[in-house]
């Protein structure tokens, strides 16, 4: 596996993902455990994240130094699987916007198409964190990724639930400098694209079928 992917590896979040693998586990369960393990990855991937000291009156002291988080990161959920993601980014962080990417992946070629593109133009010095559950071919975050790059953010981190192998290694030769920190990892992928064993459709196990 590549150096640069961060598996959270531990027995709260391996009891969590096999609960969300449970095709029994109904709309709101997939939520709400989508929240705790984005929660742990989240926490995890963004260890770096830079702090300014400041002092504060404790109880028992008048004056004691702290840290407080100095940036505001962009978050960008990967429409519409995406979105199950950001509250749990948004209560971790101290400051946070959302600026959404959509896409549809074409079902033969299996490659992502944008609809919605919500980056700002100018990205210079901000950090970006892309938020899709399931890293499965890699297309559609290596696009999104390339996309905030290509407008100057500072750093791009992508966070996941489950990746496949093969999508990782497709999504480290078209964005090698782009972090993954995910739950699981996965060995293939089926006819479809989609991971095994996986969890399914994320949006759909989400939010519900569209049709």
């Amino acid at each position: 596996m590549a150096r640069d992917v961060v598996v959270v590896d531990h027995p709260v979040v391996r009891h969590r993902v096999g609960l969300l693998r449970d095709a029994a586990t109904a709309n709101a369960g997939v939520a709400r455990l989508v929240h705790e393990i984005t929660t742990f990855v989240a926490y995890e991937a963004l260890r770096d994240l830079a702090t300014q000291p400041a002092r504060v009156a404790t109880p028992v002291t008048p004056e004691a130094a702290v840290e407080r988080v100095a940036e505001t990161v962009l978050v960008v959920p990967v429409l519409r699987a995406g979105l199950g993601m950001v509250p749990a980014v948004q209560a971790l962080l101290p400051a946070s916007e959302v600026a959404c990417v959509g896409l549809r992946r074409d079902e033969s070629t299996l490659e992502a198409q944008v609809y919605l593109d919500q980056l700002p133009l100018r990205l210079a010095d901000r950090r970006v964190v892309v938020c899709d559950p399931m890293l499965a071919t890699g297309g559609s975050l290596a696009t999104v990724c390339a996309l905030a790059r290509r407008r100057g953010a500072r750093r791009v981190q992508a966070l996941c639930v489950i990746a496949s192998v093969p999508g990782l290694e497709r999504f480290h030769r078209e964005q090698p400098e782009v972090p993954v920190a995910c739950a699981a990892v996965d060995e293939s992928l089926d006819e479809r694209g989609y991971i095994v064993p996986g969890l399914g459709d994320a949006g759909d196990r989400l939010f519900g079928p569209l049709d």
